[in-house]
């Protein structure tokens, strides 16, 4: 992961237009490629960001950029759909690069933990005829929460959540575009599974292909069919 401190001004071109007027910002670039624009307060969340899988070219600025004091541009550009980042550097405070190694990924908590339990136990919740082939599949980028197969053989990919939002779809697509590449494996589907889908991430989750599923938690422990259970 690189870890830049600089006064840059950021565009972004693609379905629509952004831009980011010329600031002091921490630029993300991690390991699976993607770019993150941040600042020091407002949010957690990017201002702007690229998701794999892309590619960063360090380019040296033309005349009318170098005239106004940029010193390196940085081009980001999406490479399935052309969107593309524009970073114009004019000063770099501060540059590191540091080695992660593989995380292990997110620890559930307990309810997100049950839910998991409870959805290999009932993959008919989020389709007819599946099976589970695995819970906690792993991946170079951390584990899938459930891995299913349909009656024709495809692979469904399940993320698991409490509350379904943005960064829990971010996660999923990581997750499908490193699975796709195997072809043992490929095509792989996914589904974001949650109690509660915020409506940003469903629109995202349906711009890319994923299917959403509200997941009732009651229903699925048996307290509203009154089946008594035990876990």
């Amino acid at each position: 992961m690189r870890l830049v401190i600089a006064r840059c001004s950021v565009d972004y071109t693609g379905r629509l237009t952004a831009h980011l007027p010329l600031a002091t910002r921490l630029l993300v670039h991690k390991g699976d490629g993607s770019l993150l624009v941040h600042s020091d307060g407002g949010s957690y969340k990017p201002l702007n960001w690229m998701s794999p899988p892309c590619t960063l070219t360090v380019e040296a600025p033309d005349a009318d950029s170098a005239s106004a004091g940029v010193v390196e541009h940085w081009r980001v550009t999406h490479a399935k759909t052309g969107d593309a980042l524009l970073v114009r550097i004019y000063e770099v405070i501060h540059d590191s690069s540091h080695e992660l190694g593989i995380d292990p990924g997110l620890q559930k908590d307990g309810v997100e933990a049950d839910l998991q339990r409870l959805l290999a136990e009932q993959v008919d919740v989020i389709g007819d005829g599946l099976t589970l082939v695995r819970r906690e599949f792993p991946t170079a980028i951390g584990p899938v929460d459930l891995m299913l197969r349909d009656p024709a053989g495809g692979t469904i990919a399940v993320e698991v959540k409490r509350r379904g939002d943005i960064d829990g779809v971010e996660q999923l697509t990581r997750y499908l575009e490193l699975l796709n590449r195997d072809p043992h494996l490929a095509p792989v589907s996914g589904v974001f599974a949650a109690q509660e889908i915020k409506p940003q991430a469903r629109v995202l989750a349906t711009d890319r292909g994923i299917r959403c599923v509200t997941l009732d938690y009651d229903g699925m422990k048996g307290i509203e069919s009154g089946a008594p259970r035990l876990f």
